[in-house]
Parts: structure tokens; C-alpha cells; sequence
């Protein structure tokens, strides 16, 4: 379901942009990596939240 939002999230923002998305499933972290590279999008950052969720920032192509 993450990565659906991401998805959408990202089909709304500007060349560039970028958007903050927070996920509890650890196996998010993969997921979000492969997303990025099927997509061309960039996956700026990711990490850990301090309630333990995960955190990414991803760039629109």
C-alpha cells in the first residue's frame, strides 16, 4: 500500500519535488529501492523514524 501512495503521491508533484513516506513493514526498505529503479525516480533518503517506522524521501524524475 506504500508504494501505491508513493506512486499517486508522486504522479502529483513537479519534476523534482520531492515526498516524504512513511511505512511500518520492514520489508518497505526493498521495496522502495526496487521502486525507485523500475521508476527513475530517486530515492533521496531513507532511515528510521524514532517510533521505529520507516522513513523515505523520493525525487520525481
Amino acid at each position: 500500500l506504500p508504494i501505491l501512495r508513493a506512486k499517486k503521491a508522486l504522479a502529483e508533484l513537479e519534476h523534482g519535488q520531492v515526498v516524504r513516506i512513511i511505512a511500518t513493514d520492514p520489508g518497505s526498505v526493498k521495496d522502495f529501492q526496487a521502486f525507485a529503479k523500475q521508476t527513475g525516480n530517486e530515492l533521496v533518503k531513507q532511515g528510521e523514524t524514532a517510533d521505529k517506522a520507516f522513513e523515505f524521501f523520493m525525487r520525481r524524475k
